[in-house]
């Protein structure tokens, strides 16, 4: 029996990222950090909740509490983020914070409570399957590297290095937060508020930064923001202008944050996220010669009669998508963080 759950303040972030950093289920979206810059960007309500026995740490759970008119009300572990749900010492833990969450679910009347976990869990509560991450293991030099890389995808690169593009690894937004808006609106999704991205580099300033891919003549292409964790690195948001599947700087750009992680983070593992299944992203992420590993998202449903589904895929989104496309960049910059704050 846990001795407590208690909802933590900053005084125990510490040994809140301590447990997260050396637990084998601790994720960089795991991190305390994240509360920081949810509250900061987004405003909304975060409930970090830690199990405790005498002050030693027995296991975690981050739940955010995302509100909207339009989306819905749901608490989830942890929105804007791949993986989430609870870690712990042993099963009893994990199922005592699950309860936790389910209370706190039902006290707050959510739609419903979403666990994002990377696992198969035996919780009894609604699986929820339309996701997969990838990954791949990272060799000791660029060109092990390469060759590693899925024959048909590793000629697509190599077409990509004779192109006579530049990239630079930095940590300042502007390139980065222009090319990922023109990218996000040629999608039709809602760009977040660059402040968004800003709190995110300041926050993590240690464990983050951005490549960018210019083309020949100098002018930025694609961009990647990229989380270091333990001996992991994570290209997170990506996007480029229009110009850039010609010049396969998306190709390039992955290859070289493959490069520099290995070479100047001491990395080792490639996480290079979740795709919906059947997706274009999903069918690119194969080609690089990575398998999927399916994700399991569960639920406990409060108010809700029914598992959400806020897919891109949904039907009912389908005309708004088609107008956002249409829009002028600097009108999707502008409308984009009132929505996209509800689509964690």
């Amino acid at each position: 029996m846990v001795a407590r759950v208690i909802t933590i303040t900053e005084q125990d972030f510490t040994r809140w990222d301590n447990y997260v950093r050396a637990h084998k289920q601790g994720s960089f979206f795991h991190l305390s950090g994240w509360m920081s810059v949810i509250s900061k960007s987004f405003s909304h309500p975060c409930y970090y909740l830690m199990a405790e026995d005498d002050k030693q740490v027995l296991g975690i759970l981050p739940l955010v509490e995302v509100k909207s008119a339009l989306f819905g009300h749901a608490l989830i572990s942890t929105p804007f983020c791949v993986y989430g749900g609870a870690i712990a010492d042993n099963d009893d833990v994990l199922r005592e914070l699950e309860s936790h969450a389910k209370q706190l679910s039902e006290s707050l009347q959510v739609d419903y409570l979403e666990l994002r976990y990377r696992h198969a869990q035996n919780n009894g509560l609604l699986l929820k399957q339309q996701h997969s991450t990838f990954g791949c293991e990272l060799a000791e030099d660029s060109e092990k590297i390469l060759a590693n890389v899925k024959k048909k995808q590793r000629a697509v690169i190599r077409h990509s290095l004779k192109n006579e593009l530049q990239h630079q690894v930095t940590q300042d937004i502007d390139q980065f937060y222009q090319l990922l808006s023109e990218s996000y609106r040629n999608l039709g999704t809602p760009i977040f508020s660059k402040q968004y991205f800003e709190h995110l580099i300041n926050e993590f300033s240690q464990h983050a930064d951005i490549l960018i891919v210019s083309d020949s003549e100098g002018n930025p292409s694609n961009a990647v923001m990229n989380f270091y964790f333990n001996d992991q690195v994570l290209p997170y948001y990506g996007g480029g202008n229009s110009a850039a599947r010609a010049i396969k700087s998306a190709d390039y750009m992955y290859y070289q944050v493959m490069c520099h992680a290995n070479e100047n983070k001491a990395s080792k593992w490639y996480d290079f996220g979740r795709s919906k299944h059947d997706s274009g992203p999903y069918k690119y992420k194969k080609n690089w010669g990575m398998a999927p590993e399916p994700l399991h998202y569960y639920y406990h449903l409060v108010n809700a009669k029914e598992l959400p589904n806020l897919s891109p895929n949904n039907p009912k989104y389908k005309v708004f998508i088609n107008l956002w496309q249409k829009l002028p960049l600097k009108v999707s910059q502008y409308l984009g963080p009132f929505l996209s704050k509800y689509l964690g």
